[in-house]
């Protein structure tokens, strides 16, 4: 994996933690503005909603601390092994550009 495709992914995945937070933001604006007056199906609408939030906010934070131990260790593993890396890229590279061009 080359230097520039690391940074690359890691502005990918800055981008997706970065709007899952505006997405959960959002979502929580939206509980605390329902919070008045509710129908009873408004009201278990609003604690499902609640509860998905929070389940989903826990998946994401295992997913979060999951990528960045990923990114360091591949991070660790091109720093000892340059040559070796570059040797499997381009070996990778190779068997894709010939399995994209077989008919």
């Amino acid at each position: 994996m080359s230097e520039t495709n690391a940074t690359e992914q890691d502005v990918t995945m800055g981008k997706l933690i970065q709007d899952f937070k505006v997405v959960v933001n959002d979502a929580e604006s939206l509980l605390k503005a329902s919070a008045g007056e509710l129908g009873d199906k408004a009201r278990e609408a609003r604690a499902r909603l609640a509860a998905s939030l929070e389940s989903a906010k826990g998946s994401f934070h295992k997913v979060e601390e999951k990528a960045v131990a990923g990114a360091k260790a591949t991070d660790k593993v091109i720093r000892e092994h340059p040559y070796q890396s570059i040797g499997i890229a381009f070996g990778v590279g190779l068997l894709i550009g010939v399995l994209v061009t077989r008919k």
